[in-house]
């Protein structure tokens, strides 16, 4: 492999890579299970059975990746997850 294909590669994959934010859930101790549950539901389209495993990965380790992709696609997901009272921030 020459110097400019490898160097192509290594740019290719920092583009790709820029492109996965997440959104990480941290635990407070004001918000219920259910209604982390059910705001993960409505704000990330997550099943049931992930929001209920994200509620209880944020219990039991602080914190939980819920979502990732764009950042554009993911701010207005954020943006509801705090309106609901929920600890986020997009990383």
């Amino acid at each position: 492999m020459s110097t400019k294909e490898k160097v192509l590669e290594e740019v290719l994959l920092e583009e790709a890579a820029s492109f996965n934010n997440e959104i990480v859930l941290y635990n407070d101790d004001v918000n219920t299970f259910d209604h982390v549950i059910d705001t993960l539901i409505r704000v990330c389209r997550h099943t049931p059975e992930q929001a209920e495993q994200c509620s209880l990965i944020v219990h039991y380790n602080g914190k939980c990746t819920v979502k990732t992709g764009e950042y554009s696609e993911l701010k207005p997901q954020c943006t509801q997850l705090l309106e609901a009272g929920l600890s986020a921030e997009i990383v």
